[in-house]
């Protein structure tokens, strides 16, 4: 589990950048503010530690009774995105409710970070689209099985389709995670990161942005 510090946001799409060299920057714009602390999990009272982040406001009319009043308590409008992130008391420490976090105030140029998200939804799909299965031969003789994914049953013992088989079905539309991609740009004034690469989901999905859990540092020699 990554317990490193992060942010909430939006992808808002791809374009491009010039780095100091002349060469091309694929990148991935994502809008992380404003994003606000709404509250903490401690290991006293709830056995764990987390940041308790909004993101987006939202109408009062879309809020029940409940979170109404606990967004009354704590001052702040409605919020339409909540997300809990798990780390540790030390960096838990550091935030107060009510907080707005600043992109440069968790990430800096160059620095490696995991961005997860809901992967877009592709619909049902066949093996090989799904699975990657190679089909079936294209010589003389075959018919109507050169995209099938074979055998799925057995004989009599025990007689059925077991489960877990990879065969047809929704593809797509599940939490992924892209890992070890580079910060290229920080915009704190439109509360904007711009990271080298792809990330998971379409335009308008929310993801989280994390420190990279398994970033390689160098070793002092």
């Amino acid at each position: 589990m990554n317990t490193n510090l992060g942010l909430i946001g939006k992808k808002l799409g791809n374009t491009q950048l010039f780095n100091e060299e002349g060469n091309v920057q694929r990148v991935t714009v994502i809008s992380c503010g404003p994003c606000v602390v709404l509250g903490k999990r401690t290991e006293e009272k709830d056995g764990y530690t987390a940041l308790i982040l909004g993101y987006g406001d939202k109408s009062d009319k879309g809020v029940n009774k409940p979170a109404a009043g606990f967004f009354k308590k704590i001052n702040q409008t409605a919020k339409r995105t909540i997300k809990e992130l798990r780390m540790n008391a030390d960096n838990l420490a550091k935030y107060e409710v009510g907080q707005s976090l600043k992109p440069s105030e968790i990430f800096t140029v160059g620095q490696k970070v995991d961005v997860s998200g809901t992967s877009r939804g592709r619909g049902f799909t066949g093996v090989m689209t799904r699975w990657n299965f190679a089909g079936f031969g294209r010589s003389h003789g075959t018919h109507e099985y050169r995209r099938h994914g074979g055998s799925i049953g057995t004989n009599m013992t025990p007689g059925r389709t077991l489960p877990n088989l990879k065969m047809p079905g929704q593809s797509g539309n599940v939490p992924s995670t892209m890992q070890n991609l580079k910060v290229a740009r920080i915009m704190d004034e439109e509360q904007l990161i711009l990271i080298e690469g792809a990330v998971p989901g379409a335009k308008n999905n929310m993801v989280t942005v994390r420190h990279a859990i398994k970033a390689k540092t160098a070793k002092s020699t």
